[in-house]
């Protein structure tokens, strides 16, 4: 089975042009000089634009940002975001450090280098003053650096295409055929590569078998989402006063990034909203209300058909730092029973340190006749979606699929939300035969997607006549560096494959873009079920995706 041709991307080849072969042992060396560093911006909280004076050159910082949908096409699927020139490219800097990772990527590539870094003022790239300035003020003159080595990647917009053919699909089955055979990848297996300059899979083996697609989900409910409601979308909580009866309602606008920490960092903060609720109710001279909380955007059972678990709160409109009970910002961690409540009951306590006494919380629901007094806003849902599919984020993905049946007038619960993703996706004209989503977050063992299914979308979002999508791409983890990969692809595939996990017992999967040598981009999917040892599985999986971006498939 062929996947519907896309529209063919004629313009990304012009992007894609080092070959991989010659830049891989640099990219190999200079990923590990620069992984720590990585590693640490990964887990970083800033969804805003990071300082751009620590990464890139006056004249780059001068370069205005357009809207978050407006990305460059290249950067956004080839994987080069780790060259310098794509640093400048416009974007979300999401709040994982996605794109801090690779402005770092790409500063540790740009510095001056050599035997004395630093030494020399002309030439040091520290913000602050030698060491080496005498008393008088004059500066010592130290042996010049060594010149430093060259981009190892082409920014955008630089060289010409050196894909040398049309990749070959005979040439990539007999490189990939082998590697899928492996035991350690299970009983079943549904896998698919695409060449995303044409749209045509190259590679199926049970493409259009549907399986469990584990946290692979995620693609698809980001796209679902995207489609929905647009990548500039922002969720809004507010506060509202009933003129009756004089109550404070706090509603949930559905934004699972709501955040009750001092430093905010980019994301919508519910300190910020108490200020202005506290300061809107002391003009009215209100010092006493009746503090209730709405959530009633979201239907059906809150608690996810897996029951109490550490990788996802109960799905409700209203919460704080995703009900976790302690400072993690991903990852497992012990939630709250009720988020709603204990958002309400941090909210209370904020007004009460601003002068505002109130009751204990309960629920409620504002009437059309609330006077709004103010309201905060998450980040553009571009920069959450990449927070989600980098850390693989389940309570933002619970988020999405409910956002999406909002927005496609369907019952925001479970069920509602999985026929909303699967009728956004329809509609994209994406191959849905076979598919079902029964969460947005891959958690449920009964969800199916195909091979065929993923690539296509991951294609789709490669697409220059879906902009949309975009943030599908720029959200991938990148191999070596970023989210769920940071730790794997240690060898020369490290910035190569940008790939989406997926694990349950039993269950690995893994999809997404990488550049082969001669280079060309390919989308591709593995879902693999019936694995008995996860960690083998999950081996296999990576050499497979490193020998795609190894390979010379023209």
């Amino acid at each position: 089975m062929v996947v519907p041709e896309l529209r063919p991307w004629r313009a990304a080849r012009p992007h894609v042009t080092r070959a991989a072969g010659a830049v891989r042992p640099r990219l190999a060396r200079a990923a590990q000089a620069v992984r720590p560093r990585l590693a640490r911006a990964a887990t970083a909280a800033k969804p805003r634009v990071v300082r751009l004076a620590r990464a890139v050159s006056p004249q780059a910082a001068r370069i205005a940002r357009p809207k978050t949908w407006q990305y460059t096409a290249g950067a956004a699927t080839a994987g080069l975001a780790l060259a310098a020139g794509v640093v400048t490219a416009a974007g979300p800097w999401d709040s994982t450090g996605q794109r801090t990772a690779e402005r770092d990527r790409a500063v540790a590539q740009e510095r001056t280098g050599g035997a004395d870094h630093g030494r020399n003022t002309d030439t040091s790239d520290s913000s602050g003053s030698s060491d080496s300035s005498d008393s008088s003020g004059t500066t010592a003159e130290g042996p010049r650096p060594a010149p430093s080595a060259a981009s190892v990647l082409t920014g955008l917009g630089g060289g010409t295409s050196t894909v040398k053919s049309a990749p070959n699909g005979k040439a990539l089955a007999d490189l990939m055929g082998p590697l899928l055979d492996a035991p350690e990848l299970g009983s079943q297996l549904s896998a698919a590569v695409v060449d995303v300059a044409s749209g045509k899979r190259l590679y199926g083996e049970g493409g259009a078998e549907a399986l469990t697609p584990a946290s692979t989900t995620k693609i698809a409910t980001a796209a679902a989402a995207l489609a929905a409601l647009g990548p500039d979308h922002r969720l809004t909580t507010r506060a509202a006063l009933e003129p009756d009866t004089k109550e404070l309602v706090l509603v949930g606008g559905g934004d699972p990034t709501l955040t009750a920490r001092k430093e905010a960092d980019g994301w919508a903060s519910l300190r910020d909203l108490a200020d202005r609720t506290a300061e809107a109710l002391k003009k009215r001279d209100v010092r006493q209300v009746t503090l209730s909380y709405d959530k009633t955007l979201y239907a059906g059972p809150e608690r996810h058909p897996i029951g109490k678990n550490p990788n996802l709160a109960p799905v409700s409109a209203l919460m704080v730092d995703e009900g976790r009970t302690d400072d993690s910002t991903s990852g497992t961690a012990a939630r709250v029973p009720d988020p709603a409540k204990d958002a309400a009951a941090k909210f209370a306590d904020l007004l009460a340190d601003r002068g505002i006494k109130t009751t204990a919380p309960g629920p409620s629901k504002a009437t059309n006749r609330a006077e709004p007094l103010a309201e905060v806003s998450s980040p553009p849902l571009s920069a959450l979606v990449e927070r989600m599919l980098t850390n693989s984020d389940n309570d933002i993905a619970e988020a999405l699929a409910r956002q999406t049946a909002v927005a496609s007038g369907a019952r925001a619960d479970f069920d509602g939300a999985g026929k909303a993703i699967g009728d956004r996706l329809e509609k994209l004209g994406l191959p849905v035969a076979g598919s079902d989503f029964k969460d947005g977050s891959g958690l449920n063992r009964a969800d199916r997607l195909t091979a065929d299914l993923l690539t296509a979308l991951l294609a789709k979002a490669a697409d220059p006549a879906h902009p949309q999508l975009r943030p599908i791409l720029t959200g991938l983890p990148v191999a070596g560096f970023t989210g769920t990969l940071t730790t794997r692809y240690t060898d020369g595939a490290a910035g190569i494959v940008r790939a989406k996990t997926g694990t349950l017992t039993g269950v690995n999967a893994l999809a997404g873009t990488a550049v082969d040598q001669d280079g060309h981009l390919f989308a591709f999917a593995f879902l693999a079920t019936g694995t008995t040892n996860r960690d083998a599985a999950q081996s296999a999986l990576d050499r497979t995706a490193t020998a795609l971006a190894s390979c010379g498939c023209g």
